[in-house]
């Protein structure tokens, strides 16, 4: 253990996001997500998505200056459609991050070909539907004098 670090983020979780540059993307998955056998994955099993986005963010900045640094699955075709789990994740992306970012919403194709090329996926154990997002690593600005 270590004194403030979240306990969930495994010694590879922090390999891997210590690893990542400015603009890498991370996707946070559900436990029904097809994981291809080429991405790097982490499995968190028995973790619910949420609990692992938070303690992400807890470590990780996000990119302040795209719009689409939080993203989130379409549903069924309509961008419009809002899930319990959108609320959860924007209420923490909100949290952690220094402006307001909106939790945009991207095709499943998008969002599955973004997570395969991106820099890792870690696979919860969520069964919420859609219960998936991806993350832009932002920059850890000097401190101010």
């Amino acid at each position: 253990m270590l004194k403030g670090i979240d306990p969930i983020l495994s010694p590879d979780l922090l390999h891997v996001l210590r690893s990542m540059g400015h603009g890498h993307e991370i996707a946070i998955v559900d436990a029904n997500y097809p994981c291809d056998e080429d991405a790097h994955i982490i499995r968190l099993d028995g973790v619910l998505g949420t609990r692992i986005l938070e303690a992400v963010l807890s470590v990780m900045p996000l990119e302040s200056r795209d719009s689409q640094a939080a993203c989130r699955m379409i549903v069924d075709g309509n961008a419009e459609t809002e899930l319990p789990i959108f609320g959860e994740f924007r209420d923490i992306v909100t949290r952690h991050s220094d402006r307001s970012l909106p939790l945009a919403p991207i095709t499943p194709d998008e969002f599955k070909q973004r997570a395969k090329s991106g820099f890792a996926i870690v696979l919860s154990g969520d069964r919420r539907l859609y219960g998936n997002i991806l993350l832009k690593k932002g920059v850890v600005a000097p401190p101010a004098d």
